[in-house]
């Protein structure tokens, strides 16, 4: 039976860093299920499809293990991490507890720059259809995040999100392939959180993060019932 990678070609910017290349190119096929969940990853196989080397396919599969992507295990190498409903129930009660505080510390701190961006965002949210890619889904919902996240300034907030980011974006991915409902709900719930931030009230803030994130995890809860 072909393999996921069969006739796969992944065109990659030339990089003094070649894993720094590799990275982002094996993480997106594994976030977008290219590569699904709980397959084997063979380093040959993978470097044909990229175009290079074992070396850096190896340095970039430790950095997906280190980031909760990738399991490596003695003897019987890499293989796509299998995420489970108590993965989901862990993921985002840890992913409602850094975005509280980044809403909480966002307000006050917001700049024009953050805003512009934000309101970038929400324009593509609008323009969404019903035939929206599930990949650009979870592109524009992850960067809204992100603006909150980096507005917050604090450092060690910012790399805690970043280790369950890829994570979360499994798991969306997975839920727009469920439910295709992000084109109606997308823009109004990022809108509401948008000017409540922007407002400068830490408490309503916190409240309408929790709101959206709740939903988020209810409505990732029903995708996978109705997926099985």
């Amino acid at each position: 039976m072909p393999g996921p990678l069969d006739q796969l070609t992944i065109e990659t910017e030339p990089s003094p860093a070649l894993a720094a290349t590799v990275v982002p190119a094996i993480r997106r096929m594994i976030t977008t299920g290219v590569l699904p969940q709980g397959v084997h990853l063979r380093e040959a196989e993978l470097a044909t499809a990229l175009g290079m080397s074992r070396g850096p396919v190896r340095e970039a599969l430790v950095e997906l293990a280190r980031e909760g992507l990738v399991v490596l295990r003695r003897h019987r190498g890499a293989q796509v991490i299998t995420l489970t409903t108590a993965d989901a129930e862990e993921v985002y009660t840890l992913r409602r507890a850094l975005e509280r505080l980044a809403v909480e510390r966002a307000c006050g701190r917001l700049t024009a720059n953050h805003l512009a961006e934000l309101d970038a965002i929400l324009d593509r949210m609008r323009e969404l259809d019903a035939d929206y890619s599930p990949a650009v889904a979870v592109e524009l919902d992850l960067a809204f995040h992100d603006v909150l996240v980096r507005a917050a300034e604090h450092s060690r907030l910012e790399r805690s999100w970043q280790q369950i980011r890829s994570q979360v974006a499994m798991f969306l991915h997975d839920r727009h392939l469920a439910r295709r409902d992000f084109h109606e709900i997308a823009h109004p719930e990022h809108r509401a959180v948008r000017d409540i931030v922007a407002a400068g009230d830490p408490a309503l803030a916190v409240e309408a993060i929790e709101n959206h994130l709740v939903g988020a995890y209810d409505r990732l809860v029903a995708a996978r019932t109705d997926a099985g």
